[in-house]
C-alpha cells in the first residue's frame, strides 16, 4: 500500500489512478493523517466470504431468546 499527501495525490492521479489500475491500494493524507484511500474496483462479489458472514450471523443469534416476550412490546418500552 503506498502513501501520498494531498497535494501531490492532486497533482499526479493520472499515475495513481494507473497503479489502482494495476490492483495497488493508495492511501491520501492531509497534514498526516488519513483521508481517502484508492481502491481497485472490484464488482465481483466474494460469495465465500458473504457465506462465512452470514453463517457467524447466524451463530451469534443462536443463543438468543425473548421468553415469551414480544418485540412490539419490547419497542414500546424502549420509547417511554
Amino acid at each position: 500500500m503506498k502513501e501520498i499527501g494531498a497535494f501531490e495525490a492532486k497533482n499526479r492521479f493520472g499515475t495513481l489512478l494507473n497503479w489502482v489500475e494495476q490492483g495497488e491500494q493508495i492511501v491520501i493524507t492531509r497534514r498526516g493523517k488519513v483521508v481517502a484511500r484508492l481502491v481497485p474496483n472490484d464488482l465481483r462479489a466474494d460469495r465465500e466470504a458473504a457465506t462465512h458472514a452470514a453463517g457467524r450471523i447466524q451463530a451469534r443469534r443462536a443463543g438468543v431468546r425473548l421468553f415469551g416476550l414480544k418485540i412490539k412490546d419490547l419497542v414500546g418500552e424502549g420509547r417511554r
